[in-house]
């Protein structure tokens, strides 16, 4: 029996952000818990620096160097940017002060959203739409009952094909903003 996309890969994706929020809540209520909030500045950093890391995959995608495997880029660049980014949600803890974090905190979140849909769902949907087919031709079923029973799966496949028009303007939007909200302390904090 085949297991519809929404099972084998929207749940699990739904769990593994769910776990960036809980991990990011977690740790910041335990510095807090601890009066050790103040480390939280400095995760900030700490966090940007593993994000700008993990670039590393989309500059060699794009060949602007060249280094590596890809397989094993791409797996660097999912690690480094889910830490980073939980660095990054702990560093912003609960007391956004000012329109620019909650606007640098909202991209982000939605950033890894869209790599979450590339990296956990895209792909293996994709593999399994196309798993799931080749089982139902060989079980005999005509082309109209294969389509009929595959609809809701390649509604949803077409959908999720168009999350790089998201996540590749919403990652320069993150960068900008980042950038905006360093320039806003170097500048207020003097």
């Amino acid at each position: 029996m085949k297991v519809p996309i929404f099972i084998k890969q929207i749940i699990p994706f739904v769990f593994l952000y769910s776990c960036l929020i809980f991990i990011s809540i977690g740790l910041d209520y335990m510095l807090h818990y601890l009066n050790l909030f103040y480390i939280g500045r400095y995760l900030g950093p700490v966090g940007t620096v593993f994000i700008l890391i993990s670039f590393i995959y989309s500059l060699n995608k794009h060949k602007i160097i060249h280094i590596g495997s890809p397989p094993k880029l791409l797996k660097i660049h999912e690690t480094l940017a889910f830490i980073g980014s939980i660095l990054i949600l702990v560093h912003a803890g609960i007391h956004f002060n000012a329109i620019l974090p909650w606007l640098a905190i909202l991209s982000l979140l939605i950033n890894v959203a869209s790599g979450l849909i590339g990296k956990f769902i895209l792909k293996k949907a994709n593999i399994d739409l196309l798993s799931n087919r080749k089982e139902l031709v060989s079980s005999g079923m005509s082309e109209s009952e294969i389509e009929k029973n595959l609809s809701f799966d390649s509604i949803v496949l077409k959908g999720l094909k168009k999350w790089r028009m998201i996540h590749l303007p919403i990652a320069y939007t993150l960068g900008i903003l980042s950038l905006l909200h360093l320039f806003s302390i170097l500048i207020f904090s003097s």
